[in-house]
């Protein structure tokens, strides 16, 4: 199964005319849904506005909340160690319950550079937060793909811009790609997950951070960031 997810990057209108084909499967994250009306499921927190939502889903289309996309993330380390952006969020529902073969992203580039921060104009970046799960989204994004990779599927970046992403890049026509990982480093960066024991199972992390080693993670994020070969 491959796998488009889409976030709010400006880039993420590209895709508005781009054959379904060779996509099984559209996730679309936060106001995504509005690019293309053909969306399977749609990922959002808690405190997404509900005049945002769209006002008629078809019977094949499914809203994806905490509800859903808590548990998943948990099946793979939790928010703290896999980062607490949609975009992973999203990324690891998907991971867990679609098992795809590839999954590949575009407007998830969280570079927030420029003018236009987002496909609609400008609004509240995830990224941009002082947060604890958000110090090296490079680093995250290394995680996935290691982690993805151990489940047989591969990661890939369909964007052209900047991006803090460290997938491979690729287009709709070749999905083919394939990463190169150090399977110690991953082994090591699990290993050194498990040792600072910063799973948080109810997802609310932050209620948490007291507990939290800034050095601690920062080891972890360096771990997973020499996985990229």
């Amino acid at each position: 199964m491959n796998v488009l997810i889409l976030g709010s990057g400006p880039n993420v209108t590209q895709c508005a005319t781009w054959p379904r084909a060779p996509f099984d499967w559209i996730v679309a994250i936060n106001n995504a849904w509005q690019v293309r009306p053909d969306w399977d499921s749609l990922v959002h927190p808690s405190d997404f506005p509900t005049d945002r939502l769209p006002q008629e889903i078809t019977p094949h289309q499914r809203i994806i909340t905490y509800v859903d996309y808590v548990p998943a993330q948990n099946a793979f380390g939790g928010f703290v160690y896999g980062g607490g952006t949609m975009a992973f969020t999203a990324a690891y529902w998907t991971l867990h319950v679609l098992r795809p073969t590839v999954i590949a992203f575009l407007g998830c580039d969280m570079t927030y550079s420029g003018t236009q921060t987002h496909f609609y104009g400008t609004g509240t970046a995830d990224p941009l937060r002082a947060d604890v799960t958000l110090r090296s989204l490079e680093a995250k994004s290394a995680r996935f793909q290691a982690m993805a990779a151990r489940q047989g599927c591969r990661t890939l970046n369909l964007s052209d811009a900047d991006s803090r992403l460290v997938f491979a890049r690729a287009t709709p026509e070749d999905l083919s790609p394939q990463p190169i990982l150090n399977e110690a480093a991953t082994d090591h960066a699990l290993r050194l997950e498990a040792s600072a024991g910063y799973m948080v199972a109810s997802g609310k992390y932050w209620k948490e951070e007291h507990r939290f080693n800034h050095a601690v993670i920062d080891e972890i994020d360096a771990a997973w960031l020499a996985t990229v070969a």
